[in-house]
């Protein structure tokens, strides 16, 4: 079974024979086995050469690079070897038609929506009374259908996200300032872990497409645009209630983060190489958890969702099946 490398040293990342060192500035060094490796996550200040990028190339293994800070910074996307002009002409032609684009954007809404109500409702059964919230979102959804654009589908988003946000001091034990999303800078700690596990469940879903057919430039929720690759947003959207909110939840709930994991730098917070490592352990074990898929008939990984959820895009596209996003039955 491949895997992720997430590497936090300082010093050089090269080719060494048949695998990629990581090598200290004191010398110590970490081989990783190429022959089982997913993707790679660079964290700190790494040096890398030609070679590297070639032979992770040639191997077609994605690295995602992030800043001292902890904020994702940029991919290197090795060359598609995967590919099918029939699909991108698909692709796009289902972007500049309004409606084709419309249909795909509200079934991520529909869907992500729909994954929030259920985090709502999981945790009112726990004596969080939220019951007002399950209500003002369900009044949200219900409008989906009706929008007849993608900047009134995203306003609908943008108000369920509200929602969804502002109980989230009930359902989060610690005494956390938390009032409203802050992307840029986050402003506390809770919007810090957001941005951090969302760049995770991002960079996740570049890697899933990858093994595809799908162009990952090219999207319908979130408007295509230069240097960012926005159908991983759109994917995104479907397992963020599953995966990043849920694991900001366990990790606060159970105290195995906490203020003291975070820096303050003038007017945003970043987390410590210490709050990082807690995160990524827990990011990896979710990814590797496994459910009963309904209609495979057999165990599949939180990951490996998210491949299926390409495959059913790819199937909509040519014309085979319906789209309809992964919502969460247990």
């Amino acid at each position: 079974m491949s895997e992720s490398f997430y590497l936090f040293s300082d010093g050089e990342l090269r080719r060494k024979d048949n695998v990629l060192r990581m090598t200290a500035p004191d010398g110590n060094y970490k081989d990783i086995k190429i022959n089982m490796t997913r993707d790679i996550y660079l964290f700190g200040e790494v040096s890398m050469n030609t070679k590297t990028l070639n032979y992770a190339g040639q191997l077609s293994i994605p690295i995602h690079i992030f800043n001292y800070y902890g904020f994702y910074t940029g991919s290197f996307y090795p060359k598609e070897t995967n590919v099918s002009g029939k699909l991108l002409v698909e692709q796009v032609m289902h972007f500049s038609d309004n409606d084709k684009r419309l249909n795909i954007a509200k079934a991520f809404i529909e869907a992500a929506s729909y994954n929030i109500l259920r985090n709502v409702r999981y945790y009112n059964e726990r004596d969080r009374d939220l019951e007002m919230t399950i209500n003002e979102i369900k009044n949200l959804r219900d409008s989906i259908s009706s929008v007849t654009d993608i900047n009134s589908l995203m306003g609908v988003e943008g108000s369920i996200r509200k929602v969804y946000y502002a109980c989230w001091t009930k359902i989060i034990n610690q005494e956390v300032d938390f009032e409203k999303r802050v992307k840029r800078p986050p402003d506390n700690i809770v919007n810090t872990l957001i941005s951090f596990v969302n760049s995770l469940i991002y960079t996740s879903c570049l890697s899933e497409i990858y093994t595809t057919q799908l162009n990952p430039t090219v999207s319908y929720l979130h408007s295509p645009g230069e240097r960012r690759f926005s159908l991983c947003l759109d994917l995104s959207e479907v397992f963020k209630p599953l995966i990043v909110d849920r694991l900001i939840f366990s990790i606060l709930n159970r105290n195995m983060i906490s203020e003291k994991d975070f820096e303050q730098d003038s007017n945003y917070y970043y987390l410590k190489e210490s709050g990082r490592k807690k995160i990524l352990k827990e990011y990896d074990e979710s990814l590797s958890r496994t459910i009963n898929h309904k209609e495979l008939g057999r165990k599949v990984s939180y990951r490996h969702l998210m491949r299926l959820e390409c495959y059913k895009l790819v199937k909509h596209l040519m014309g085979d099946k319906i789209y309809e996003g992964f919502k969460i039955w247990w």
